[in-house]
């Protein structure tokens, strides 16, 4: 078990335990899980929960971002569960198109993409070392570099073709050999007769034509082990699937998946010819917004084809330049902020951003202040805008942040276009570092001015939201309450359907199931509503809501309004936790009432 074995078996534990997930893979800075049930996971202690950025469910996928360590929490995350760090090829039922789609890719082409931008980066350093002359490309070691920086481009086939079986449940080295028989030297790029057709095809450095065919031989093979005896189909099986899947590949699948991949490159090349700087700046302006969805792979994955058919990609560079004005960005705001939480999470952030992670500086940083996040995506799309007119483009895939530079190093002109690709990288950076220094302003602590002189607020008394009857934390039935792994607080019982406001503040979340809302009070102060247990599992039927996120409410407005008995009905508690999620900044959290409480009561003090 590795250093994180603390970290995942608590990712485990709540994720609803081993028996709830289906299938596991990881991308460069997340967990993406497939589970049975998303309803039973404790998203609110896993986005808490140190180690772990925060939490997205979208797509049928439930992901755990952790940042650029999620190989190592991967790992152990598997042994904790007992699965295959290769993932399970299981399958969740009745899931939408989109869902599988972008499950699919996910499993398919993330697990070779560190390994495929490693071997970007390498021939980017190749070049600059022949052009700087200390290592000839025409050397021994010259070649044996090339060697190692163009294998897993030119055999990518074998690679998809494991994976892809790996994925949809069928011999994964059956895949690699059928990848391997696409890629075999004599049948590239010459006349190949079969049945009276002429096919002359390339596969070397190819996505789809392995890809397509794998869902082809993939149910032909499980069909083929369903009939053949026991006996003889571990061997008889794969010389039938790979005397009619090759033929099948190699004349008809694979043409029609090529002709397919060009047409998707002469999409986007239109797109960006029709207006190069609008394009990157469209691209660069959304980047950030994919990237916190987790569907960013969907965009790269047409430019990646591009690249591996030899045709730069001048809209992924765009994308590149993202990262820096984010890291830009924090970095400023590190500066600035005089909250040292703030700083503690901006430091690590900013440093992270350079090499390409920028999770942890949209979750912790940009994104909560909401204002920032879209001034960084603005400065985004000036920066995609100046990387297309500077004419910087991608001729290979290669890692990201600072690793990306190499990728960026055309093999016809390697000293300039380095050089214009760390112009622009400097001046994304200047322009987020400029945007939030001259934007970017502390929350305002509330004061008390009185005739002597101004102190700070020491407490703040909160009442309660809710009529009722208190319940100590502890009995609450839920462990991620009663263990206070949320923070400090009190529930309530309640005897009326009404949520009230129970200080001035204002909404900082809104569940769209409106079973639990957050509110920052005018003093800093963040609480958590949450009304009856697993009542998400309700999908806000019985619950209206009478405000929206980002409301300036007073103490005793009128928040949300549930129907009681429907909702006892349905067999769910209606114990009412109200929590400080910031706990941590207090002193302490006292609770101030007991037995029956009515709205607008003291409920909790908390000390400064």
């Amino acid at each position: 078990m590795g250093k994180y074995e603390k970290l995942a078996k608590d990712i485990v534990k709540n994720v609803g335990g081993k028996e709830n997930i289906v299938n596991l893979t990881h991308c460069v800075t997340r967990l993406r899980f497939q589970l049975k049930d998303e309803s039973i996971a404790n998203t609110d202690v896993l986005k808490n929960m140190d180690g772990v950025v925060t939490v997205m469910q979208t797509a049928g996928q439930y992901q755990v971002v952790i940042g650029n360590h999620v190989p190592d929490v991967f790992k152990d995350v598997c042994e904790v569960a007992g699965i295959s760090t290769e993932g399970s090829g299981s399958a969740k039922e009745d899931r939408k198109f989109s869902e599988v789609a972008l499950d699919l890719i996910s499993g398919i082409f993330m697990p070779s993409i560190g390994i495929l931008c490693a071997s970007g980066i390498l021939k980017g350093v190749n070049s600059l070392l022949d052009m700087a002359g200390l290592v000839a490309a025409t050397s021994g070691l010259g070649v044996l570099l090339a060697a190692a920086a163009d294998a897993m481009f030119l055999f990518f086939p074998v690679i998809l073709g494991y994976n892809a079986f790996k994925k949809l449940g069928g011999n994964p080295y059956l895949g690699m050999t059928l990848g391997a028989a696409l890629c075999y030297p004599t049948l590239q790029g010459v006349d190949v007769e079969v049945f009276g057709f002429v096919v002359n095809a390339t596969y070397t450095s190819t996505m789809l034509p392995i890809v397509v065919l794998s869902f082809v031989a993939v149910p032909f093979e499980n069909f083929l082990n369903k009939i053949i005896p026991d006996v003889v189909k571990t061997f008889v099986v794969p010389v039938i699937v790979l005397a009619v899947c090759l033929p099948l590949g190699f004349c008809v699948i694979g043409p029609a998946s090529n002709a397919i991949g060009e047409v998707i490159n002469n999409v986007i090349q239109s797109v960006h010819a029709f207006s190069p700087i609008v394009a990157c700046a469209l691209i660069a302006f959304l980047w950030q917004i994919l990237v916190m969805m987790g569907c960013h792979a969907v965009v790269i994955l047409p430019m990646m084809m591009g690249l591996m058919a030899g045709v730069e990609q001048p809209m992924m560079a765009a994308l590149g330049v993202c990262s820096f004005v984010q890291t830009g960005a924090v970095f400023a705001i590190w500066l600035k902020t005089k909250n040292n939480k703030l700083k503690q999470i901006a430091f690590p952030a900013w440093i992270s951003g350079i090499f390409g992670v920028t999770e942890p500086a949209i979750y912790g940083v940009t994104l909560p202040n909401g204002k920032q996040f879209l001034l960084t995506c603005v400065g985004s799309a000036i920066a995609g805008a100046l990387a297309s007119i500077l004419g910087v483009s991608s001729y290979t895939m290669a890692g990201m942040g600072l690793f990306q530079i190499p990728g960026q190093i055309n093999p016809a002109n390697p000293g300039g276009s380095l050089i214009i690709a760390l112009i622009v990288t400097v001046i994304a950076t200047v322009i987020g570092f400029v945007i939030a220094f001259l934007t970017y302003k502390d929350a305002e602590t509330k004061e008390i001015e009185t005739k002597s002189n101004t102190v700070k607020v020491e407490k703040e008394v909160l009442a309660s939201p809710v009529k009722g009857k208190v319940v100590p934390l502890n009995k609450v039935e839920d462990a991620a309450f009663s263990e206070g792994a949320l923070g400090k607080g009190i529930a309530v019982e309640p005897t009326e359907g009404k949520v009230v406001a129970p200080c001035d503040g204002t909404i900082m979340t809104l569940f769209p199931t409106k079973h639990a809302i957050g509110i920052v009070s005018d003093n800093g102060c963040e609480i958590l509503i949450h009304i009856g247990m697993d009542t998400v599992q309700l999908e806000g039927k019985y619950f209206d809501a009478h405000v929206k996120q980002g409301d300036k409410v007073k103490k005793g407005d009128v928040l949300v309004t549930f129907d009681m008995d429907a909702i006892k009905n349905e067999g769910y508690s209606l114990v009412t936790p109200v929590i400080i999620t910031n706990t941590a900044d207090y002193l302490d959290v006292v609770e101030v009432a007991n037995g029956n409480v009515s709205m607008g009561d003291d409920l909790l003090t908390v000390l400064n």
